[in-house]
This record gives structure tokens, C-alpha cells and sequence, in this order.
């Protein structure tokens, strides 16, 4: 009998053990994704007080244009 809850006595603390575990996992993910969240938003170019993007944002984005124009003519089979 004694055995008996001597098992009773480790699944449980296994188990709390576990609990214990994934919760702190589970709040450290959320403060990881919080913190990722806080910084995209710190990266990212505030277009909310009306102005307008800054000149690297149409810089890059004209790069990305001009290498997708000649990925497009490479599919196509055209010389450049």
C-alpha cells in the first residue's frame, strides 16, 4: 500500500512539475512575441501623421520592382 502512494506522490509532482514548466514557457513566448511586436512597430516607417515614406522605403521598393521586372524576363525567355 505504501508503494501506491509513493507512485501517487511522484505523478503528481510530475505533474505539477510539467504544469509548471509550460506555463512559464507559455508566458515567456507571449513576452518573446510582445517584444517582436514592439519591435517591428519601432522599425517600421509611420505613415499615420500624413507623411509620406522615406526615401529608402521607394529606394527599395523600386529595386524589388526592377529585380522582379528582369526575374519576369528571365521566365519569359527575353534577353536583356
Amino acid at each position: 500500500m505504501e508503494s501506491a502512494y509513493l507512485y501517487l506522490t511522484i505523478a503528481t509532482s510530475a505533474l505539477l512539475a510539467i504544469a509548471l514548466v509550460s506555463s512559464t514557457a507559455l508566458r515567456g513566448w507571449r513576452d518573446w512575441l510582445a517584444f517582436k511586436r514592439h519591435e517591428m512597430e519601432a522599425h517600421s516607417p509611420s505613415l499615420g501623421d500624413g507623411g509620406s515614406p522615406s526615401t529608402h522605403s521607394r529606394i527599395e521598393i523600386a529595386d524589388l520592382k526592377e529585380r522582379i521586372r528582369k526575374l519576369e524576363a528571365i521566365a519569359a525567355g527575353v534577353e536583356l
